[in-house]
């Protein structure tokens, strides 16, 4: 099966797993994929950077993994005629159920045999796509990764399970989100070929909960710097529990690595309190009801309480005092918990802030750009050290810059349709007419999926007509937790060429930055604004409401203007304005 040049680049799979000195093995041939090219890179950042001496008692790498190249995809499509079953125009579950119930290649059996009869903690099972993680198309977060908790008693139970996660993650090529982000880059599915990384999971088992203390994104390039920050210092995001709550747009802990001390801009304490993390994501380790084509199957979502009786939020939270209305690192005292990770970051009794500014520099300068990096980090129980950092992807951020600029005095004036001096992207647009906007009358945070399937439905009809337009709703786009935003995906949205994400009093969270739907948005160079009710900056829904519509549902209105309107965003300073004839 090695007749492609890339797997063979890379040690092939040893049956005696954890016996072998490699991290990184291949079975079978052809490609490894953009996924875990990226680990790969990783590891080379990783042995060149010499951070034991700097930072002795955490013990930095990638968790061990094994690729299974894209030729065993092929194979697996072939031996099964699923080439044939991917034409019809199935439902994503018909699809799915197709895909576990066809047999895998004979040749990599043995192989994935040994492989999981030798391991009994979680395993993740995620996609490396050909063209996944490519800086002009990134595919982040279009495909299915799934967890497995891996700790059944028999083999060939947890042998079952290992090989329905890889069905899956190669079934999700097919699926619809995939199907229509593939004809929005141009490309037929068919050309898509599939690496799967089966790779342990960072963290550690409390209870019948398995999850790291500490998940987090790096970014070299901030959209949104608050404060003395600024856009080159770079943006870390952390959450609880395991990075599903930040990749979702989940609420999470955002910060600047240069300044660490500062917390997020907040009007006040119970403002912040009232917008941190209260529910993080584990892999769930006791018996689950079976449903292989579900992407959650194995995951569960809890409380802080939980985290509590876990006594992790010690390395995590502050505590809130009444009398004082401050926030105190730790949980000696009773009261509300914040997810802050002041001990990390204001008292520096674990040095992950100078590692993350350490590995931000090294990957930036290793790959020429700005990166995003995405870790996980486990602590010892006790008092914290030994710390095992787990660099679980490197991949280059888009960041685009253009001569155009804007001065405050700018985003004011007549003209002015809406304004931010919190926009992402950059240059100009003299072309849009369509102005497709969620009725802020009507918006109610427990109708988010109806608003979201609405938005799908007239998106479709622009799209088939080419026209691009302006997309304006409350809360983070793309956001899993629909109480905190509508929740699109990509593909439902795929003929906005500008999105702005507006706040209400009833609405009012944390924008949105880096998530996957981002990475994705940036690539398309989709221009964002971030425009706050309470801000110098505003959106003139008078004159909006003013226009024509074309079209009303039951939360949107579509709205044509007589002249395009004239969109400008200053990517060097984070200003955007709109302006109407």
């Amino acid at each position: 099966m090695n007749e492609k040049p890339g797997a063979g680049m890379y040690p092939a799979f040893d049956r005696q797993f954890f016996e072998s000195d490699e991290d990184f093995t291949v079975i079978g041939g052809g490609e490894i994929g953009g996924k875990a090219l990226g680990l790969a890179t990783a590891k080379r950042i990783i042995q060149d950077a010499d951070l034991h001496d700097s930072f002795p008692g955490v013990v930095v790498g990638i968790p061990r993994l094994t690729v299974l190249g894209t030729a065993v995809f092929h194979h697996f499509m072939m031996q099964n005629k699923l080439y044939d079953v991917v034409k019809e125009d199935l439902s994503d579950e018909r699809i799915a159920h197709t895909f576990i119930k066809a047999e895998l290649p004979p040749l990599i059996v043995g192989d994935l045999h040994a492989l999981i009869s030798q391991i009994t903690t979680p395993l993740a099972v995620r996609s490396s796509s050909l063209l996944e993680d490519a800086l002009q198309h990134p595919f982040a977060g279009v495909y299915g990764t799934k967890m497995v908790p891996n700790n059944q008693a028999a083999v060939g139970d947890r042998f079952k399970k290992l090989t329905e996660a890889i069905k899956f993650v190669w079934a999700s090529t097919f699926f619809q989100d995939a199907r229509r982000y593939m004809r929005t880059i141009h490309h037929a599915v068919e050309e898509e070929r599939m690496g799967v990384i089966i790779q342990e999971v960072v963290g550690e088992r409390f209870n019948d909960r398995y999850y790291p203390i500490v998940s987090g994104v790096i970014r070299t390039h901030n959209y949104y710097p608050t404060g003395p920050a600024r856009h080159e210092d770079g943006v870390v995001t952390l959450a609880l529990g395991l990075g599903k709550t930040i990749v979702d747009g989940g609420i999470a802990w955002n910060y600047s690595p240069r300044y660490p001390r500062h917390a997020p801009p907040y009007g006040s304490t119970q403002e912040l309190l009232k917008n941190s993390q209260t529910r993080f994501w584990a892999v769930n380790m006791a018996p689950s009801r079976y449903d292989p084509i579900n992407e959650a199957e194995y995951l569960v979502e809890v409380g802080l309480d939980d985290a509590e009786r876990d006594d992790v939020l010690r390395f995590t939270a502050s505590t809130y005092d009444a009398s004082s209305d401050r926030l105190t690192p730790g949980t000696r005292r009773l009261g509300p918990r914040a997810i802050t990770f002041a001990r990390m970051l204001e008292i520096d009794d674990i040095p992950l802030n100078d590692l993350v500014l350490r590995l931000g520099e090294q990957c930036k300068e290793a790959l020429g750009c700005d990166v995003e990096i995405e870790f996980a980090l486990t602590l010892d129980r006790q008092n914290g050290f030994p710390a095992r950092f787990g660099f679980l992807q490197v991949r280059p951020m888009m960041v685009d810059n253009e001569s155009i600029q804007l001065e405050e005095a700018d985003l004011l004036g007549d003209r002015v349709f809406l304004s931010t001096d919190r926009a992402l992207g950059y240059g100009t647009n003299d072309s849009i007419v369509d102005v497709l906007y969620v009725r802020p009358t009507s918006f109610d945070a427990k109708h988010t999926r109806e608003i979201a399937v609405e938005i799908e439905s007239l998106n479709s009809v622009l799209d088939l007509e080419q026209r691009p337009y302006v997309l304006i709703g409350f809360g983070r786009w793309g956001s899993s937790d629909p109480w905190l935003g509508i929740p699109v995906t990509w593909p439902q949205i795929s003929g906005a060429r500008v999105i702005i994400e507006a706040t209400l009093p009833e609405m009012h969270v944390d924008a949105s930055q880096g998530s996957h739907f981002f990475h994705n948005l940036l690539s398309f160079h989709v221009q964002y604004f971030t425009v706050r009710h309470t801000g110098e900056y505003a959106i003139d829904w008078a004159w909006l409401d003013r226009q024509p519509a074309l079209a009303e549902t039951d939360f949107l209105r579509h709205v044509r203007l007589a002249e395009p309107l004239q969109v400008r965003v200053d990517g060097r300073c984070g200003r955007g304005v709109i302006l109407h004839s």
